[in-house]
């Protein structure tokens, strides 16, 4: 299966606002809603609810893709977030702000790189895990194959 890669950039963005968030007020509660739009996210990207949202009001206004991406790096990604997030709100939760603030401020840093830059820190690592297995996968492939 293959994704336009506008949706999971616009799914950091919502991602980076819901975290800085989340840092700024130290609620643990916000990191825990992050961490499971991430898990139903990584379950499959396609009902995951910030690509519902970009599917649903976002991607009718734009052209269509250029390119397309395989979603098995997305998934990956979201796993890692989803471990970053969980650990921030086990930290917030538990009483240990530093554990919290790290956590969070980890899937931040890496939600905003995605957004701002189109640089997915999960979906590379993934992408040299298959190239260090005799695996190579392509991370982006023209819209027009597919």
């Amino acid at each position: 299966m293959l994704l336009d890669p506008r949706g999971p950039r616009f799914a950091a963005a919502l991602t980076t606002l819901v975290l800085a968030v989340a840092l700024i007020t130290g609620s643990g509660l916000l990191v825990l809603a992050q961490a499971v739009v991430f898990a139903v996210t990584a379950a499959n990207p396609r009902i995951g609810p910030y690509g519902l949202i970009y599917r649903a009001l976002v991607a009718p206004r734009l052209r269509p893709p250029t390119e397309l991406e395989p979603v098995a790096p997305v998934r990956f990604a979201q796993l890692v977030g989803l471990a970053f997030a969980a650990a921030g709100a086990v930290g917030w939760l538990a009483g240990v702000p530093a554990l919290g603030l790290v956590a969070t401020g980890a899937a931040l840093a890496a939600a905003f790189l995605n957004a701002a830059f189109d640089v997915c820190l999960g979906c590379e690592g993934y992408l040299a895990i298959r190239r260090l297995t005799g695996r190579p996968l392509a991370a982006r492939v023209p819209a027009a194959t597919r």
